[in-house]
This record gives structure tokens, sequence and C-alpha cells, in this order.
């Protein structure tokens, strides 16, 4: 089984990812958080220390563009691979609303002639591999179809399935039979994205498709970072573990950021998922939600890994 990370706005940027692949690790690939193509044509200062080489060393990168412009698109993808990538990820799943308000992300799928369009130019002048990661429509699942014929148009490297339509965002279930067809009907390699956050969910999903070769894991990775191991390993997290996470990551931000509220930020995005994986968790996040200070914040991580143990934390929805 081939596993990757999902690339989580905000959170899954260089500094989170070379914390979790050096006390972790076993990612195939790790997709960077979408670059978004502006008007002047430059990278903007978080795109480009996040596709720079030196920060991603040892991980296999893949950058995701962002974009219903084709020349946008090819003009980022020249500019990429100055930085040596072979491979680029196009993002067709962002359920955000700012996002799909100007057409992008799961918001272009509303407009299949135009995608067409758009495949048809990227595939005709690019020299690059190029996956993408989808969801199944817009406002409904039987808007699939159609956007499966297009999508079995062009060799893509893989693509990569998120079961939902937009307007669910992440609630409901993902629509498991239409990826069942899906699995059966594309023409190019599937890999599967959605609500896997324990091992249980792992298990039940492939004795469902045993055929499946690639996931992709998100939110699962931040509920339990040692998820993976997990379920390779059957190995469950340990406390010794997460810190050492924990801490790189957080030593990691302070040497990048200036400011403690900068600084804290970052840390409780991952706290708002990581939480209840500890027992009795409830009082240190709100400590930690409320922490203005480093030196505060440093006081209740030490208290909370002292006193507190990690649990089986299985969640089949959030």
């Amino acid at each position: 089984m081939n596993i990757y990370m999902a690339p989580l706005e905000g959170i899954t940027g260089y500094v989170f990812r070379n914390a979790f692949n050096t006390c972790f690790g076993q990612v195939d690939k790790y997709f960077v958080p979408f670059i978004k193509p502006n008007q002047r044509g430059h990278f903007s200062s978080r795109e480009r220390q996040d596709i720079l080489p030196g920060n991603n060393e040892g991980m296999y990168t893949v950058p995701q563009i962002l974009t219903n412009s084709a020349e946008d698109f090819l003009r980022t993808v020249w500019k990429l691979k100055e930085y040596e990538y072979r491979e680029i990820n196009l993002n067709l799943g962002c359920p955000s609303k700012t996002v799909i308000s100007k057409g992008r992300g799961s918001g272009f799928l509303a407009f299949p002639e135009e995608l067409e369009r758009f495949l048809d130019e990227i595939f005709e002048k690019c020299d690059i591999d190029i996956s993408i990661k989808t969801r199944i429509g817009k406002e409904s699942p039987e808007e699939f179809a159609r956007i499966l014929k297009i999508y079995n148009k062009y060799p893509l490297k893989e693509l990569i399935i998120h079961p939902r339509v937009q307007v669910d965002f992440y609630k409901n279930h993902p629509n498991l039979e239409v990826f069942r067809i899906a699995l059966a009907e594309s023409k190019n390699p599937v890999c599967y994205n959605g609500d896997i956050f324990s091992d249980e969910n792992y298990k039940a999903f492939m004795q469902q498709f045993p055929e499946v070769e690639r996931i992709m894991l998100g939110r699962g990775l931040l509920m339990n970072p040692g998820l993976i191991r997990t379920i390779r390993q059957q190995m469950p997290l340990d406390k010794v573990s997460l810190r050492k996470f924990h801490d790189q990551l957080y030593e990691g931000y302070c040497h990048v950021l200036s400011g403690d509220k900068t600084i804290l930020f970052k840390m409780k995005e991952l706290w708002g998922f990581l939480a209840p994986i500890f027992t009795n968790y409830e009082k240190y996040a709100k400590r930690i939600k409320k922490s203005e200070k480093c030196k505060v914040y440093e006081t209740v991580i030490e208290e909370l890994f002292a006193e507190q143990e990690l649990t089986t934390y299985s969640q089949e929805n959030d």
C-alpha cells in the first residue's frame, strides 16, 4: 500500500513535513499545500519556502496548483521545473467558499466543458507528470459520471478521489458507491482519500476495496501522527514519539516565525485535531487555546504529557 500525506493549507507546510518525516516517516508522497498563481507570476514567500528542495530533503514532494487558468497552470509548472520537480498535482477538491466562488478547486467541477478545455491545453503543452485530486462534483454525486469521462481522456499520473461533493465540505459520509464505480471505470490509477482516522477505519475500507493500492491521509494524521505506523506495523502511538514530534515542530516554528502569537497560532491549529488523543484532555485544550505566551504554552504541554496518557482515538466523522 502506498500512503500519501494530504495537503492541508496552513498546517502541512515544510516545517510540519520535516518534523513528521523525521519522527514517523513512512509517507510515500508528501503533497504541498496549494500554490495559487498570482497576477505577478511570482511565488509568495510561503509558497517558495514550501517548494525549496533544501526544505524537502529526503521526501518525495509533489507541489499542488490551484487554478482554472491553463496559462497560469503552465507558467507555474515551468517555474516548478526549475526546482527539479517532475510531478505536479491539480487541486479540484478544495471546498472553500472563497475558492469555489472563483470557479477554482471543486468549484471548477461545475463547468465540465471549461474543465475539458483546460485539461486539453495543459496536457498538450506539459512534459511533466500530472495527477488530480478531485471531489465527485459540486452539488450532486451524479455529476461525477461526466467528470470521470473527462478525466479518462488524459494520461494522469493518478486520480486521487475524495468521494464527497463540494457542498458536503467534510460532513456526511464519503460516497463509497461512487468511488466503487470510479475504481472500476477509471483508466488511470486511483487513490482513495477520505475519513480514514484509525486502523479500524483502514481495515474496514480495505475489506470493501482490497484492490486499492493507494490511499491519502489528511486529518487522520493530525489526529494521530502515528497512524501509518499502526496501519503498517500494528504499533500504537507512544508518548515518547509524540513528544519528540511536538518538540521538533514547535522548535521549527520558533526558528522560522516571529512573535509568540504567530508561533502559538500554528500550534493551536494542530492541537485542535490532536488534543482528543489524550485522556481527560479538555482542560488542557482550553488552556492551550487561551495561551498568549510561549512560556505559558510550554507549561501546559509539560503538564499534559506528564499527567495524561494516550487513548485509542477513533472518529468516524468530524
